[in-house]
């Protein structure tokens, strides 16, 4: 978004050493003045239902759900389309405090988001088979100037399964040309000498989903993300994007 881009843009102009960017919020497209130097290990990847009613299957029929996050509400309405799903903005604190002050029912934030806040509201995290979760969500990425002579001593601070993850997660969506708030998720997993990836995309009322799985070498993550982006489209994922847009 625009705080990415005016981060980005005080690391070209020499203004910062470094940004620290949400990976989730990084855009896909290149900008070959800088470099993802880093990929710290990932954080908690799961979205948390913040809430006082114990999980999503038993809120009150009706219930009012916060979140500003197309892939979020197109979840909550294909597994409970009962709910009333509310656009909410501002930050972490901003948004449990919408369901703490009686607001809301509950709202769907990141937990990494609140594992680095240190918060601990009442909720439970989603799972993968009731939320897949963002590209790159829980990662964060270290991004300097090109020719920075301080690349490899940052290079230390790189996982290199988190990166392979993200570079899978990434690759898919840059192959469906969708953009990081589009309804599309995807989890990767590194393992050993290889990675899983396990993908969706998702119309926003929910009714209409398509999903597949891919694996490949480590060595080949952005090859992975590219093979599941072309079987997305195969069975009509960009059409579904692109009515969207």
């Amino acid at each position: 978004g625009v705080f990415v881009a005016r981060v980005r843009e005080a690391v070209i102009e020499g203004r910062a050493d470094a940004a620290v960017h949400s990976m989730k919020d990084l855009p896909t497209a290149v900008d070959d003045r800088t470099v993802v130097a880093a990929v710290p290990p990932r954080e908690d990847t799961r979205d948390f239902l913040v809430t006082t009613h114990g999980g999503l299957d038993l809120l009150p029929p009706g219930a009012s759900v916060g979140t500003g996050s197309p892939r979020r509400v197109a979840y909550l309405r294909r597994r409970r389309p009962d709910l009333k799903v509310v656009a909410i903005r501002g930050n972490v604190d901003t948004r449990v405090a919408r369901v703490t002050d009686g607001d809301l029912d509950a709202v769907v934030v990141a937990s990494a988001g609140l594992r680095r806040l240190g918060a601990t509201p009442p909720g439970v995290p989603l799972e993968a088979d009731e939320m897949l979760h963002a590209v790159g969500q829980g990662a964060l990425a270290v991004e300097m100037r090109s020719d920075d002579p301080r690349l490899p001593a940052v290079a230390a601070l790189d996982d290199a399964g988190t990166r392979a993850e993200v570079t899978a997660e990434r690759a898919l969506l840059a192959g469906l040309r969708a953009g990081c708030s589009a309804p599309v998720a995807a989890a990767a997993s590194a393992a050993g000498d290889h990675v899983d990836l396990r993908a969706a995309v998702l119309s926003l009322d929910g009714s209409q989903m398509y999903e597949c799985t891919m694996t490949g070498p480590l060595s080949d993550a952005e090859g992975v993300g590219r093979r599941a982006a072309e079987l997305l489209i195969g069975q009509g994922a960009a059409q579904l994007l692109g009515d969207m847009r």
